[in-house]
């Protein structure tokens, strides 16, 4: 899978959005390491805030698909260039994501800048304190 095909995957899922509030279609597209794909789109429900981000149905079907290692995560907005996830979808990344995982944000056409998790939520909260 190239990074050309992972926008793709987040564009289709992108022109799935159900966004008649906001009018705001958001798609992201997840790369494991054995080459699965997961995307999604975000879902609006008029009882606010109670709709899903792009990310998080993308993880949605990422669990259910059995997972994996997360190498790659795109994601791409229709009316907002370089759109970065929300803050709880960064959290919600990197449960699921490790550190060095490339973070990829795009225009219209395609990637335009690459970080990882760690550049995007530095001092996330670590699931393994939890287990202590």
């Amino acid at each position: 899978m190239t990074l050309d095909e992972l926008f793709s995957a987040a564009r289709e899922a992108m022109a799935k959005s159900h966004s008649p509030y906001s009018k705001f279609p958001v798609g992201a597209a997840i790369l494991t390491e054995d080459g699965q794909v997961f995307a999604g789109a975000n879902m609006e429900v008029v009882a606010f805030p109670e709709g899903w981000c792009a990310e998080t149905s993308a993880l949605a079907h990422y669990v259910m698909g059995g997972g994996g290692q997360i190498t790659d995560i795109c994601v791409t907005a229709e009316r907002l260039d370089e759109c970065t996830p929300c803050g709880g979808c960064r959290q919600r990344l990197a449960e699921f994501a490790p550190a060095d995982a490339r973070l990829h944000l795009t225009d219209q056409k395609g990637i335009t800048k690459t970080m990882t998790m760690a550049e995007i939520l530095p001092l996330g909260f670590k699931t393994e304190i939890l287990s202590k």
